[in-house]
């Protein structure tokens, strides 16, 4: 299969790619990302056939649907990472809550967080591409918390890698930041930048897009790719999850094949329910996907009124800061898939240039017969969590977000899929604080709350990360970047 682009071709690129070139260099003409030119179509069959499939070979089958042009060996190497989780045999649970609404844990991975679910294969084939191909990468990952531990643990001392992780200084939790600034491995760099995760998604992308850095690097014999969802290789495995949960509630005996369910997905950069949205397009019976955001709820405005609008900046410091995002990479591709390449590239000019877009009402209709979403605030956040801990269900304040989604937006006889991307230990002065109304507790004391409240043991690896010697201590100006990026290669 070959990938194209969501605005076009502009002839300095071609107009269709091989997977492979696709995750090398993410950024396709005009500045736009890259997609798949058809989407394979797996239908009832294709989910019948994997009701006894493992996680690996649900996922092994799908991407042979992809026709990727990475080898079958590589594949199952990158795919073996998920023995590594928690439990090897379910790599994501989905636990039922309450009736007719189920939480998809995607947090079992090495860094507690959503991101291991594709990342940990994705690190592992594209260092095996560099690695073919002889040629080294420059790695750039972005991150409002959880991408950056994730890139940095996949990629740490792989051959033919390096990467640059940049976040923002004040805008992560404790344990995010620890996760990434204790990293000792010697291809690793990571930046704390002064500025919010939108500043630091820009600086990547401009640099992805520039040609003096490219120049620059090719004279160092580098190249250069991302680990951010602009990145292809990211999205296809976080189709594979949604997929997952479905089987998983018909083996619990939740639903049966052909039955519609909500997909309810915390977003800030869209990833995570873009995966949703294609699993849709290829046959997921999905009754709507919703979107759950938080106080920066740019992306409820847009599914209720069609307009995209960031012209006041105002980017708020919430609870849930994984979610703490103005500019949402992986809207485009919705909008191409909706609109087309022409529609996407006036669109993505309009936002660039304006920072507004506005959908016609054709094109909102559209959008609304998929997607519909809310917000919550910190305070309705902290209630959820609070709500479902007295029902024996502890989660992180992302997960939270969705509760009032699910209690505006769904029809409550159908079935829900709520997706809890963090486990607790990498928010738990909130958590803390929404249990027991301890207030401004630095993480070990939350932490230590917690596991008494709940009676839970806080893992090793999250423990160890207050004992380690701090490696990486910069915090830059953002115009400084290049510079510092430079400095470190």
């Amino acid at each position: 299969m070959n990938f194209i682009q969501t605005r076009g071709c502009d002839d300095t690129k071609p107009k269709s790619v091989t997977f492979s070139e696709a995750i090398l260099s993410p950024i396709a003409s005009f500045g736009g990302l890259y997609v798949p030119e058809n989407l394979p179509q797996l239908g009832i069959e294709f989910l019948t056939k994997h009701l006894a499939s493992s996680y690996k070979e649900l996922a092994s089958d799908l991407l042979a649907k992809f026709e990727i042009d990475i080898d079958d060996a590589v594949i199952a190497e990158a795919l073996a990472l998920y023995d590594n989780f928690d439990d090897a045999t379910n790599p994501v649970p989905v636990v039922k809550v309450k009736e007719n609404l189920y939480v998809s844990e995607l947090y079992h991975g090495p860094t507690r967080a959503f991101k291991d679910m594709a990342l940990q294969p994705f690190g592992k084939i594209l260092s095996s591409v560099a690695q073919k191909k002889e040629e080294n990468y420059l790695i750039l990952a972005a991150t409002s918390g959880d991408t950056g531990p994730a890139a940095l643990e996949t990629f740490k001392n792989q051959k033919n890698i390096q990467v640059v992780c940049m976040y923002p200084a004040n805008g992560t939790s404790d344990v995010q930041r620890l996760q990434m600034v204790t990293e000792d491995a010697s291809n690793l760099k990571v930046i704390g930048i002064k500025g919010n995760f939108d500043d630091a998604q820009s600086a990547l992308k401009n640099l992805l897009a520039s040609d003096s850095f490219k120049d620059t690097l090719k004279e160092k014999h580098i190249s250069l790719s991302a680990a951010n969802s602009v990145n292809f290789g990211r999205i296809i495995f976080q189709i594979v999850y949604h997929i997952h949960n479905y089987l998983e509630l018909i083996r619990q005996d939740a639903i049966v094949m052909g039955e519609k369910v909500y997909l309810n997905v915390p977003s800030g950069n869209f990833g995570n329910v873009l995966g949703g949205f294609y699993a849709q397009m290829m046959g997921l019976p999905v009754e709507k996907l919703i979107i759950s955001s938080n106080e920066n709820n740019i992306l409820t405005r847009l599914i209720q009124t069609g307009i995209y609008d960031i012209r006041d900046g105002d980017l708020k410091l919430t609870t849930s800061p994984a979610m703490d995002i103005l500019k949402s990479s992986n809207v485009e591709r919705v909008l191409y898939e909706l609109y087309g390449a022409d529609r996407t590239r006036e669109l993505m000019e309009d936002l660039d240039k304006n920072n507004i877009y506005t959908l016609t009402a054709d094109e909102l209709c559209k959008l609304q017969e998929i997607f519909v979403a809310d917000y919550c605030s910190d305070d309705e956040g902290k209630e959820y969590i609070k709500s479902a801990f007295s029902d024996g269900y502890l989660m992180d304040p992302h997960t939270a977000t969705c509760f009032k989604a699910y209690e505006t937006k769904t029809n409550q006889n159908i079935k829900s899929i709520i997706y809890s991307t963090a486990e607790w230990t990498k928010f738990s002065p909130v958590i803390a604080n929404a249990l027991t109304g301890e207030e401004n507790a630095e993480d070990m004391k939350a932490l230590a709350t917690i596991s008494k409240e709940a009676k839970v043991e806080i893992p090793d690896m999250i423990k160890a990360l207050f004992t380690k010697e701090i490696i990486h201590s910069s915090v830059i100006e953002k115009e400084d970047i290049e510079k510092e990026i430079l400095k470190f290669l």
